[in-house]
């Protein structure tokens, strides 16, 4: 039986959007309910927390797509819950770029992924460049993205996970299973555009360990998290809840009043 060494890392208010209040833009979305996926993804900000998500519709029952908000400069990770009873392999992408190869990523059950346990959650926040280290993901110009720096526009703004449920193996001991969920996920298998992109970011210490894996052929489920712009996300009408700039630099003499004289102020009575 074929078997491959698998890492595994051992670190397991819809906000309102500043945009031009103008007519929006190919304003065609239609809300879609959020389906319940055994193995969840989210995104969590470095500042504002758990991204929204806003479902759009899907192409099969285990496809999902959503948008998110991307705000620059932003460092961010990515969230997996598996919430079934066996283990997993997923595959990430980032703007098409596989999270722990670097290299282009079609989602293959050949790519490098991270194993998560069941019932467990982990978090991985950057491009791994080590068994010990990876360097933070955030949210930059296209220009100055991690993908482009390969001449990658295949795949920009789109944060991408395979999940592989795991080929039926012997029962390991109880011990075993316990070591296991100890450690959150990772893995190893065989061997300028006004979007956003991920940057390269700073090297945070993030230590991992090898497990073996070997995985079903075909993934259980696909999740696709398309990042805007909240100005983007305005003209498509992804979201309506969108502020008018504040006014800054005021001209003096270039009121905003329409072309029209004003009615005066009251006069004070004596």
């Amino acid at each position: 039986m074929l078997r491959r060494n698998f890492i595994v890392s051992l670190f397991s208010l819809l906000t309102l959007f500043a945009c031009a209040n103008t007519p929006t833009e190919n304003n065609n979305y239609v809300p879609q309910p959020q389906p319940n996926l055994p193995v969840e993804v989210s995104v969590i900000s470095d500042v504002s927390g758990i991204l929204p998500e806003y479902p759009v519709a899907t192409d099969g029952n285990n496809h999902y797509r959503a948008y998110l908000q991307a705000t620059n400069n932003d460092r961010y990770r990515i969230l997996i819950n598996n919430n079934s009873d066996q283990r997993v392999g997923v595959v990430i992408a980032v703007d098409g770029r596989n999270v722990i190869s670097g290299q282009k990523s079609y989602l293959q059950n050949t790519e490098r992924m991270y194993i998560v346990y069941p019932e467990a959650s982990a978090e991985y926040e950057g491009w791994r460049t080590a068994d010990n280290q990876v360097n933070r993901f955030y949210f930059t110009e296209a220009a100055d993205s991690y993908a482009s720096a390969w001449g990658d526009n295949s795949a920009m703004g789109v944060i991408a996970v395979a999940v592989y449920p795991e080929k039926p193996r012997p029962e390991v001991t109880n011990q075993m299973q316990e070591m296991a969920r100890a450690a959150p996920s990772a893995s190893k298998s065989a061997d300028k555009n006004s979007s956003p992109g991920t940057g390269f970011g700073e090297t945070k210490y993030s230590p991992s360990v090898s497990v073996d894996f070997e995985t079903l052929p075909e993934p259980m489920e696909k999740v696709f998290l398309k990042y805007e712009w909240p100005e983007t996300l305005c003209k498509k009408g992804i979201v309506t809840a969108c502020k008018k700039l504040p006014q800054t630099n005021e001209n003096r003499f270039w009121p905003n009043n329409n072309g029209y004289v004003q009615p005066p102020p009251p006069r004070p009575r004596y």
